[in-house]
């Protein structure tokens, strides 16, 4: 259960874009290499955030099936023989986590998102995912528009290519004022 908790009168909310995920793609083996140390380290951070009870929010591409649902989702990756099977074992949400599907690259284009955050008051985000070149810099453009407070840390996104990456974690730093610290640095205190 989802309390109230709040820091400094802040509440946060980790999402977490797009790693219950197939792989299966051109480069899916590149990005595996990548996302795997980081779905170690979001596993870390969503058992921190979870322990002060603020919510975790799965945002997740629909891949183009319309017809799905989440859970599908889960159970085709979890089930399945696919590339991203590992990531979604280590990473399988909990009941009481939050889920978001999304047609296109950021959270908040065509979905529900913002509704959710507002319902749920929180104003600070914690971004991690794939591929941060994309979906993770995407969601923390429309995020700063939205005027949230952004952590993203660098060690819990990846993308297929790490200077590219590397290069997004930047201009997510410069242009969208997000603390980009490592989630071994992490502390609610900074909050």
């Amino acid at each position: 259960m989802v309390t109230n908790t709040t820091t400094k009168d802040h509440k946060l909310a980790l999402l977490i874009i797009d790693m219950i995920n197939d792989l299966e793609f051109e480069s899916g083996d590149q990005l595996l290499k990548y996302a795997l140390p980081a779905a170690h380290a979001i596993k870390k951070m969503k058992e921190k955030v979870k322990a002060e009870g603020f919510p975790v929010i799965y945002i997740n591409d629909n891949y183009g099936q319309w017809q799905s649902d989440f859970r599908h989702l889960v159970r085709h990756c979890i089930d399945g023989d696919s590339r991203g099977k590992a990531l979604a074992e280590l990473l399988k949400p909990d009941e009481d986590d939050y889920f978001v599907l999304k047609p296109q690259f950021s959270g908040f284009f065509g979905t529900p998102l913002n509704i959710l955050l507002e319902h749920l008051g929180v104003d600070t985000l914690i971004l991690t995912g794939v591929a941060g070149n994309m979906c993770v810099q995407f969601t923390a453009n429309d995020a700063y528009m939205y005027h949230y407070k952004l952590y993203i840390p660098s060690d819990c996104i990846a993308s297929a290519d790490k200077k590219e990456n590397d290069l997004a974690i930047e201009t997510m730093r410069q242009v969208n004022k997000a603390d980009v610290r490592p989630s071994t640095d992490f502390s609610l205190k900074h909050f």
